[in-house]
């Protein structure tokens, strides 16, 4: 996967300019995840299948990401 050019926050990333979140940028295939204060420096890539894993498993026993959301504060 090559160096993604549009790049998606969490709309819960905090006050100010939102700086304190991970951005993610997606492909058919893959996830490309990076910090979002220090965007120049090197990126995770991940294939989307186990991307979908890691957030169904965040949710556990919550039916939404916003639930989840609302859960940790």
């Amino acid at each position: 996967m090559t160096t993604p050019d549009t790049w998606r926050k969490s709309s819960y990333s905090g006050g100010g300019d939102g700086n304190n979140c991970m951005e993610i940028s997606n492909s058919a295939t893959h996830i490309a995840i990076r910090d979002s204060k220090a965007p120049a420096r090197a990126t995770v890539t991940v294939p989307t299948r186990a991307f979908a894993a890691f957030v169904d498993a965040l949710k556990g026993d919550y039916s939404t990401v916003t639930d989840f959301a609302r859960f940790r504060g």
